[in-house]
């Protein structure tokens, strides 16, 4: 399984020196299973990467789509993928129901006048809607299982399995306050148990939680916290906060490294740049 990370950043799009190394655009993962399938997570505005990359359209595509939530920073590039010009393509949008059942009704509300001037309708032949519940299914090789979110207006956490590897993505998950329709901690740990690689929200420090605290994000500890009662082999912090430099990521990833020296833990732990690639 080949991960690679279209974009990280949180909330808000950002750009300039400053964010130079880990990246400025937002969410958006790209999976590739052992037989090449492609699995796209999210459409922030990091999908712009993954539409360039596809130069030629008359070769075709399976793409499988998935969505945590429908925020704006994880589907403000949906309306510019450009592969939905060309029929040649095989796009596939999953909806987990119930928690799902709106999509098409919030994707077709990004692509309407005055805010955008091409219509949803104009893409629907080239896609294929899949249903599917939170019991789990699959993709080619991939077996995903879902996990609801603690994050306002809810949102889909995912646990990937291929060939005895898994990968979890827990973005836009609060561990420290319970939204309605979320988890426990003790539940989010036992989704995560071995994981050999969790990518899990970050975006507070501990002092920020003081005034966020219900916004619908982890802190840094919160996140290692996690990591370490999971027995996860690497955790990526993820959803970096829009002001957070890349030298403020550094010093939060050295801190997260000294307290893991300090137990023991062979638990390697980097904050997620855009552009990276991880394979499982």
């Amino acid at each position: 399984m080949l991960i690679r990370v279209r974009g990280a950043r949180g909330s808000f799009p950002v750009s300039g020196k400053r964010f130079s190394r880990y990246g400025g655009d937002t969410t958006c993962l790209e999976i590739l299973s052992e037989n090449g399938i492609r699995l796209v997570i999210d459409a922030g505005t990091g999908l712009r990467s993954l539409s360039r990359e596809i130069k030629d359209p008359d070769q075709g595509s399976d793409l499988h789509w998935l969505f945590t939530h429908f925020h704006w920073d994880h589907v403000l590039g949906f309306p510019y993928y450009l592969p939905f010009l060309t029929s040649r393509y095989d796009i596939s949008l999953h909806s987990l129901e119930p928690v799902q059942a709106g999509m098409l009704q919030h994707l077709n509300a990004l692509m309407v006048p005055p805010f955008f001037p091409l219509s949803f309708d104009l893409f629907m032949d080239h896609l294929t809607f899949r249903r599917q519940d939170l019991a789990g299914f699959c993709v080619d090789s991939i077996r995903i299982d879902p996990i609801l979110l603690s994050h306002p207006n809810g949102g889909l956490g995912y646990r990937f399995t291929e060939g005895g590897r898994v990968f979890v993505f827990l973005t836009d998950n609060e561990l420290g306050y319970e939204h309605p329709g979320g988890r426990t901690f003790s539940d989010y740990a036992a989704f995560c148990a071995g994981a050999d690689l969790l990518i899990h929200d970050a975006e507070f420090t501990t002092p920020e939680y003081r005034r966020t605290r219900s916004w619908g994000h982890s802190t840094v500890e919160q996140t290692l916290r996690l990591a370490l009662e999971s027995g996860v082999k690497a955790l990526g912090l993820f959803h970096h906060n829009r002001d957070r430099s890349d030298e403020d990521l550094e010093a939060l990833v050295s801190g997260c490294r000294k307290r893991l020296q300090d137990q023991n833990s062979p638990i390697e732990c980097f904050a997620v740049a855009q552009d990276a690639e991880y394979t499982i």
